[in-house]
């Protein structure tokens, strides 16, 4: 009778590594990049030889992020990959190594960026009529060259304009792993510092429209008048001025030429009766 030897799983060539070891790996290669790692970027760290147990990066990180409880950083993941950061209550201590000054936004330019975030994709054109007023080309440009902001399509209507949608920086620099970390816009209803707030739930010439409205508001109608009647006074008077010293058609005393030539044609006439 024939024997039949049983199927046996392959020899391992060599023990796998160590779940401590593949936990020290991964936390000084997040500490030595330059940029949020993913977890196949950390995976191919490992040679093919000797790779990292399956599940064993994932079980590693997680290790690590309960590590920071108690520490000045944290393991977070953003768009690109994972990092550690500086936690938020000891930021204002560890900024002061940074000696580069940090760059200053103008309100207009996180409106803008704010509409773009909630809103993409959006074009130029839909910005402006959210906003009621025109989007400076400079700050569409900073936005860009801060890779922010990017082009993603075209708008199909006559024209094309461009579509503007954000990058995976924007989501790395706000520490966001992806559009729907973005804070509700009900919650930003509640900070007074970002009133008015915009309506992001109507139409966009609604919005435009009720913009203008506000700002004529926003002019008393005293003030008008009283402007309109300083301006008359003071037409007025220029009037006078320039009628009793440069009009060539009037008298010294004031009264008009005609009056004064219909008088002296009075006298004259005897004169071309002789005649």
């Amino acid at each position: 009778m024939e024997n039949i030897e049983p199927l046996l799983p392959p020899a391992d060539d060599g023990a796998a590594l160590p779940a401590d070891l593949v936990r020290r790996i991964v936390e000084a290669a997040l500490l030595a990049a330059p940029q949020p790692l993913t977890v196949p970027q950390i995976a191919a760290l490992f040679p093919d030889d000797e790779p990292a147990p399956t599940g064993s990066i994932q079980k590693a990180l997680e290790v690590l992020r309960g590590e920071c409880d108690g520490r000045g950083v944290e393991l977070v993941e953003v768009a690109s990959g994972y990092r550690y950061q500086v936690k938020p209550d000891v930021h204002a201590w560890v900024a002061r190594l940074w000696t580069e000054r940090q760059t200053k936004y103008t309100r207009a330019t996180l409106e803008t960026l704010a509409l773009i975030a909630y809103r993409q994709p959006i074009t130029r054109g839909e910005i402006e009529q959210i906003r009621g007023v025109a989007v400076n080309a400079n700050m569409v440009k900073a936005l860009e060259e801060r890779e922010w902001i990017r082009v993603v399509g075209h708008r199909d209507v006559p024209g094309r304009p461009e579509l503007f949608g954000t990058t995976k920086t924007f989501l790395d620099y706000f520490g966001l792993k992806s559009l729907d970390a973005l804070p509700p816009l009900a919650e930003l209803k509640d900070i007074p510092d970002l009133e008015p707030q915009l309506p992001f739930d109507v139409d966009p010439a609604v919005v435009a429209n009720a913009a203008m409205a506000m700002a004529d508001d926003e002019l008393p109608a005293d003030d008008d008048a009283a402007a309109d009647d300083e301006a008359d006074a003071d037409y007025t008077e220029a009037d006078a001025d320039a009628a009793s010293t440069t009009d060539p058609e009037t008298t010294d005393a004031g009264e008009p030429a005609d009056a004064t030539n219909d008088d002296a044609g009075a006298d004259a006439e005897p004169e071309l009766r002789n005649d």
